[in-house]
């Protein structure tokens, strides 16, 4: 009992570590070779390789494959139905892939051959359940009263699937269950995390044993990863992952020697004698009194459990990311073995990164640190120092867990009408101070910059978190989207160009915002001039949330204005006329006759552009995003 317990708080420890990952550079992946099937066990004819898969999203049964590799696609139009197992035998990993879901379609990825991960068209499917794509699937029972026999099944959080036909991404970290010498188990398998789309749908979610369909019903410290093949077709690009042993990196036996005073080198300490020494068990300047005008050495044993390349992380985080060199904060330096290994300034901005070549076994280290000021949106004394190598995950070292504001996460949810909030944005990098963002009951959301007339991004999922913006000081102001964003270029929609061949501009000189009405649905109809033009632009949501319609009047309408409806790095064109964005991120159909003109930019991308017809002096585009 007491040795699971133990290995219970190792588990936790883990989990805990491994979610820190804030601000960090990571080791590459490892890639499973879709070129041949050379990383696969024997399988049947039914997984085969593919250069291109179309899925028709109104049908199913209509799938297209295109000779050549780089995707499995597991196609069912013949006799075979065998399910797809790796060479590869994992225990923990971080597993990462792209999938293609047809209409209908039901498959699903097992961790160990006996964990699963479901993979299910739940395209607008507004209540998830344990059997919709991301849940981890039920585990069943023949034995259990009816009604009963499946339990344990664990929807996702939210439904951020996409349109059959469109690539979505799945990041799956686990933990595989622990065996004493005895080998019984004495923890269970474990999901860390994962997510969908870019949305994390579970978190630290314990299973108690193999899932319904499981290949094996027994549990392993390892096991292959398979991709389910008797239910219906899908198709896997990109799997790559991180696997890794069970005996953890840890650092021990800190003691820290305090010092007072401003400093402007970590060298002036050689020749001081500190104020204060005293053990620590976190990384942190833990001296009583100190705030500001210290600075610090701390020793200890880092524990190395296998020799090779780590890339290690070492942030002080007084230091604030925004480099001012001329109001210098602190800096440090990280010796290992005797040797300096890495250095960090404020012209780093607090956080530097190296790669340093481990011999297994133990190292003594020595930290050096020194603390002017500190700023108010920057107020810890606290230092991450992380380390990811062969075999080992990407940990954070004796972290400082703090709570000293707790306080629930503030959302604004869209649940019987459209709702609408103002607030600043984060897109591409860049923060957007004039911003409206749009929620639907259906859980389609988009947001528009008013300032620039840009169509920023668009989300499918739950609206909005306003934590950032709405508690304390809101240090960052933002409003954050919970769903599965895809963000869009942040140009114009409509300009006037000279022909069909002239530049799209990075932004309208003549665009002049007059605010919007809300019509009786209570969306927001956006109005504004472009030169001597007026338009009015609405947004609404379709097909019970799967579709999000776009239009524009512009009165008068000239021949010169047009919309540009889509960027990407592709845009192809498919049979069932509708028209695929970067890489089958999302689809536009286009609601007219009007044939599009698809080009390519000075950046080497794809523009999709309808001209802005006139009729009776009055011109209308409408188009739609499928995702």
């Amino acid at each position: 009992m007491m040795q699971h317990k133990l290995w219970f708080n190792l588990l936790l420890l883990l989990v805990t570590i491994r979610s820190v990952k804030a601000q960090q550079n990571e080791l590459p992946y490892t890639v499973i070779n879709l070129q041949t099937l050379n990383d696969f066990k024997p399988t049947g004819a039914n997984w085969k390789l593919v250069s291109d898969v179309f899925y028709d999203f109104n049908k199913s049964g209509a799938a297209s494959l295109k000779a050549g590799s780089g995707i499995l696609a597991n196609d069912l139009s013949g006799k075979s139905k065998d399910h797809l197992f790796t060479k590869m035998e994992h225990g923990d990993i971080d597993l990462e892939l792209d999938f293609m879901m047809e209409k209908g379609s039901n498959s699903g990825i097992y961790l160990q051959s006996r964990y699963e991960i479901q993979l299910f068209d739940s395209w607008g499917v507004k209540e998830p359940r344990s059997l919709d794509c991301g849940a981890i699937y039920e585990r069943w029972d023949d034995n259990r009263p009816e009604g009963r026999k499946g339990y344990e099944g664990h929807p996702p959080a939210q439904n951020v699937s996409r349109a059959p036909g469109l690539w979505q991404h799945l990041k799956i970290s686990f933990l595989a269950p622990r065996f004493n010498e005895k080998g019984e188990k004495i923890a269970n398998a474990r999901f860390v995390k994962v997510i969908l789309n870019g949305v994390t749908v579970h978190q630290n979610t314990e299973v108690t044993g193999p899932t319904r369909s499981a290949a094996f019903q027994d549990e392993k410290p390892t096991g292959a990863l398979m991709i389910q093949g008797d239910h219906g077709p899908v198709s896997v690009r990109n799997i790559r992952y991180k696997a890794y042993g069970t005996e953890p990196v840890t650092l021990t036996n800190l003691q820290l020697k305090a010092y007072d005073g401003k400093f402007q080198s970590v060298d002036e300490l050689n020749a001081l004698t500190p104020k204060r020494e005293m053990p620590i068990d976190v990384l942190a300047h833990l001296a009583p009194g100190s705030r500001d005008n210290f600075a610090g050495k701390i020793t200890g044993t880092l524990h190395i459990p296998h020799t090779g390349d780590y890339l290690l992380n070492l942030n002080l985080r007084w230091i604030p990311a925004e480099v001012n060199v001329k109001v210098r904060n602190g800096a440090g330096e990280l010796k290992i073995d005797g040797k300096k290994v890495v250095g960090v300034t404020t012209e780093d901005g607090g956080f530097v990164s190296t790669k340093v070549n481990f011999t297994a076994g133990d190292h003594p280290i020595e930290l050096s640190y020194y603390k002017n000021f500190g700023q108010w949106y920057a107020r810890s004394n606290d230092i991450l120092l992380s380390l990811e190598g062969p075999g080992v995950p990407y940990t954070t070292l004796n972290p400082v867990i703090r709570a000293e504001n707790p306080v629930s996460e503030i959302t604004v949810l869209a649940r019987s009408e459209p709702v609408m909030q103002r607030g600043f944005v984060n897109h591409q990098g860049i923060k957007h101070t004039h911003t409206i963002s749009v929620g639907e009951s259906d859980l389609v959301n988009y947001t528009v910059d008013l300032r620039k007339g840009e169509f920023l991004q668009f989300w499918r999922g739950d609206f909005l978190e306003t934590t950032p913006m709405w508690y304390g000081r809101g240090e960052t102001q933002l409003s954050v989207p919970l769903g599965s964003v895809i963000e869009r270029s942040g140009k114009p929609s409509l300009a006037f160009l000279a022909d069909q061949n002239a530049a799209w501009p990075d932004s309208s000189t003549n665009y002049n915002n007059l605010g919007y009405d809300v019509d009786k649905a209570g969306r927001p109809v956006f109005k504004y001039t472009l030169g001597t033009a007026s338009v009015r632009e609405s947004f609404a949501s379709a097909n019970e949330g799967r579709k999000l319609s776009h239009s524009f009047t512009v009165t008068p309408a000239t021949q010169d204005i047009w919309c540009r409806v889509a960027e990407g790095r592709d845009i192809v064109e498919l049979p069932n006329g509708l028209y695929a964005i970067n890489d089958k991120q999302y689809f536009i159909e286009l609601t007219g006759k009007e044939k599009p003109v698809i080009r390519t930019s000075a950046q080497n991308t794809k523009e999709l552009l309808l001209p802005v017809k006139a009729v009776n002096g009055a011109g209308t585009v409408t188009y739609s995003i499928v995702w």
